[in-house]
């Protein structure tokens, strides 16, 4: 109590000031070293599982913060435990519902009713399986299912539509779309993919894009550019040494045929010479009829009247050859006509050969993706030369000698035409020219104009999550640290440098006993202040012994001296 009653009223509110502020940023410090660190927990919550969710919180005595459009925000150290222990719960529930809308048994219900929750949850799960998606956020589903008709031709087909809510930032490309689209296909009867619909948040019809351009499909599409990606950087590899890298551009378009043909072919070869044929079958058919029994003989009365009956002589003498119609005995009349001759047989005789017919048979599959035509476009730049053997400068320089400093500098020029063709057929030879299939190519040489770019500024260090974490802790220290240096060198050195430099008053009874010590006629004094200044003495000595201790030896001090 002392030292604070010597202080004046300035240097004790400047103490207490510095006090105040020295505490109050300990304080401080502390309690902003303890606040955690806040991190999302979830985001896009409706409003009944945001209350369920901040229940179970408050219930798990954990701290947590609330933003606007449904975040929930709590210490990061503890995101991935909390989200657990919710999931355990079956929390957030969502605002989508699935199959468990059939799970409690519901008596009373029409088949219209039925009908009607089995194609909520049906909805609500295609929106929960798109929704897994990491581009998509969420997801609605609507699907139009007409009633089923006893008749094939009153049959309508069932349509779907689907509304995303994407990410910030994200967005869905042809197979992605094209897999959302068959997805929904695939859960649904009869739904065929050209009836889904698929549209983002601002309105984008995005089904579009996955059918792709005249009615290819993703799959085709990336064939197709990968042929034109592969073409290109072929004529790059082949050009680029040659010419330097970046001083080559090639662009390649490729016809693709993507039609699944099946061909079959027969051709028979015109007849040739039996002799050299080859016989496949030979069939041989004959039959013998008798002859019809025809009469003999002149035509006459005598020649149809029975003949005689032969009469032989009993000898059997050779007889001479009768003249026909000469008497005899045995021998016909005159005029009769000899014996007719027996009927002849009928033959009848068929062969039938069957030669080898020569025949072409040829089944011809063209593969799908077949290219129909590849046409490519190269663009070369001017190359480097030195000004003294540039065209220009020959024409220029002509019966002149060129500066000696003038070999140093180098000017762009035009390739030669011979470099030109060297540089089409390397082409030609790198895409697989060929001039049956229609390709073609042209390699031009122009020069290339360069723009003055912007130095790119490399990525800032600070939009590194490591790297923000060291600069918030690092700030917070740094802080502290200047606040504690304005509170200690701002506020108390100057309150102590001020209590230091302060006189130490001395008591009036202390000065007269002083002066009545250095000069003896004081003593001389009434009796009345002689009492008064020894009861002033004691109350010195018994509040400020040093004081007292620091007279008595400045008294010794001085006696000693003399």
């Amino acid at each position: 109590m002392g030292i604070f009653s010597r202080l004046s009223p300035r240097s004790l509110a400047l103490l207490a000031l510095g006090s105040a502020a020295m505490i109050a940023l300990v304080v401080t410090a502390w309690m902003w070293s303890a606040t955690p660190n806040y991190g999302v927990l979830f985001t896009n919550v409706s409003d009944r599982d945001g209350g369920d969710i901040i229940a179970q919180l408050a219930q798990m005595n954990v701290p947590y913060r609330t933003t606007e459009g449904g975040t929930i925000m709590v210490p990061e150290d503890k995101v991935n435990e909390i989200r657990l222990k919710l999931a355990s719960q079956g929390l957030p529930k969502g605002s989508v519902v699935g199959f468990e809308l059939l799970d409690a048994p519901k008596f009373g219900l029409t088949q219209f009713q039925e009908q009607v929750d089995y194609q909520r949850a049906l909805e609500g799960e295609l929106a929960r399986s798109i929704q897994s998606l990491s581009p998509v956020s969420a997801a609605r589903v609507h699907l139009a299912i007409p009633k089923t008709s006893g008749f094939l031709r009153d049959r309508d087909p069932p349509t779907a539509s689907v509304l995303l809510q994407l990410r910030g930032g994200d967005a869905l490309d042809r197979a992605q779309i094209a897999g959302i689209v068959h997805l929904v296909a695939s859960s649904v009867p009869d739904l065929n993919p050209k009836n889904v619909s698929v549209v983002d948040q601002y309105g984008n019809l995005l089904s579009t894009q996955a059918e792709g351009v005249n009615g290819l499909d993703p799959t085709q599409l990336d064939y197709v550019s990968q042929i034109e990606a592969a073409t290109s950087k072929r004529i790059l590899a082949i050009l680029e040494p040659i010419v330097g890298p970046g001083n080559v551009r090639a662009q390649v378009t490729a016809d693709v045929d993507f039609s699944n043909v099946d061909t079959m072919d027969e051709t028979y070869a015109p007849n040739g010479n039996p002799a050299n044929a080859t016989i496949r079958s030979q069939t041989t058919d004959s039959s013998v009829e008798p002859g019809p029994a025809t009469p003999q003989g002149i035509p006459g009365a005598l020649s149809n009247q029975p003949p005689a009956p032969p009469q032989a002589p009993i000898n059997n003498p050779a007889s001479p050859p009768q003249q026909p119609g000469a008497g005899g005995p045995g021998a016909p009349a005159a005029g009769a006509a000899a014996n007719p001759a027996a009927p002849q047989p009928s033959v009848h005789k068929q062969q039938t050969t069957n030669y080898e017919v020569n025949r072409d048979v040829r089944r011809v599959h063209d593969g799908v993706g077949r290219i129909l035509r590849l046409t490519a476009a190269v663009v070369i730049n001017d190359h480097m030369a030195p000004e003294s053997l540039s065209p220009s400068a020959k024409g220029k320089g002509k019966g002149k000698a060129a500066p000696a400093d003038q070999s140093l500098r180098t000017i762009t020029v035009p390739w030669s035409a011979v470099d030109m063709q060297k540089f089409q057929a390397l082409a030609e030879q790198a895409m697989g020219y060929n001039q049956q299939r229609g390709d073609k190519i042209n390699v031009v040489n122009v020069a290339f104009q360069q723009p003055e770019m912007e130095p790119i500024a490399p990525p800032s260090m600070l939009q590194r999550p490591d790297v923000l974490n060291i600069v918030k802790e690092g700030g917070k220290a740094l802080l502290f640290l200047a606040l504690t240096g304005i509170v200690v060198f701002g506020v108390l050195r100057p309150a102590l440098k001020m209590i230091a430099e302060t006189p130490t008053p001395v008591p009036a009874a202390l000065e007269a006993a002083s002066a009545m010590a250095a000069e003896p006629a004081a003593l001389a004094a009434p009796a009345s202040h002689t009492a008064t200044t020894l009861e002033g003495l004691r109350q010195i000595a018994k509040s400020d012994p040093a004081a007292v201790a620091n007279v008595v030896k400045s008294w010794v001090g001085d006696n000693s001296s003399k």
